[in-house]
């Protein structure tokens, strides 16, 4: 069993983070003090990303399993659970194994049509090979607002705004993470649950309205007809990892929750 990296906070019901491809549990920085004061708050990295060892055959399947081994591991029963991208189609995946006591999905991968996959596919493809060929000189693009603004604003929706220091982290966690590609390929294959599966369970999908990775307009929109019993929520202002554009928000979503 691949042991995962994890960090945890507060005391109350618990809560599972789940990050996207290419991420880490970092990403969830900017909400979990404000989460722990209410929940028993998990942030995991999954396999191949952050400080976790790889899997032997990475899909995001494999990755929903590692997670569902790791709370069987750690005695978590049916947490409430928070996803972004990838980590959005995760959780909404074990909600439908009967596993989850909620769901918010952060602009959740599966709702894309063929182009839509494709496009995210090939940018965040492409986003990392040049992050490769530019590493030595990304320390100084993202120094600068401008840097910030045009290398950062595939996945947020104020890239000028976040820390560069942040900005840098970001990067080099999408070098180092090596369960990327193999994950990101995956996509080709993912399919959402039966809608009937999660119907049982409080589900929130949030978009932000400035994502441009999982296209707000025509994504978030699609989510609505293929889960209309869910909640749906406009992060406006936000991208497509809205927690540093918008943490009150996205932590509100959350403690809703309860």
């Amino acid at each position: 069993m691949t042991k995962l990296n994890y960090v945890r906070a507060g005391s109350g019901e618990p809560l599972v983070l789940v990050h996207g491809v290419g991420s880490r549990w970092q990403v969830w920085e900017p909400i979990v003090s404000t989460l722990a004061e209410s929940f028993d708050v998990i942030a995991v990295d999954l396999p191949g990303f952050g400080g976790s060892e790889p899997l032997p055959h990475t899909t995001v399947s494999t990755l929903a399993d590692a997670l569902v081994d790791f709370l069987a591991e750690q005695g978590i029963e049916r947490p409430h659970l928070g996803g972004n991208s990838m980590g959005g189609g995760i959780a909404l995946d074990l909600a439908a194994r009967g596993l989850a006591r909620s769901v918010t999905a952060y602009s959740p991968i599966g709702f894309w049509d063929k182009p839509g996959r494709i496009w995210c596919q090939q940018a965040l493809g492409r986003a990392k090979d040049l992050s490769k060929l530019l590493r030595p000189a990304v320390p100084g693009l993202l120094g600068t607002v401008a840097g910030r603004t045009t290398f950062m604003g595939l996945v947020l929706g104020k890239p000028w705004a976040v820390d560069a220091r942040v900005a840098v982290d970001t990067v080099e966690a999408l070098l180092a993470a090596e369960g990327f590609e193999p994950a990101l390929a995956s996509f080709t294959d993912f399919r959402l649950p039966d809608r009937s599966a999660v119907a049982d369970i409080p589900v929130t999908i949030a978009w932000g309205n400035r994502d441009i990775l999982l296209t707000y307009a025509t994504q978030a929109r699609h989510a609505r007809e293929v889960l209309p019993g869910a909640r749906h929520v406009t992060l406006h202002g936000s991208g497509h990892t809205p927690f540093y554009d918008d943490p009150a928000g996205c932590a509100r979503l959350l403690l809703d929750q309860l």
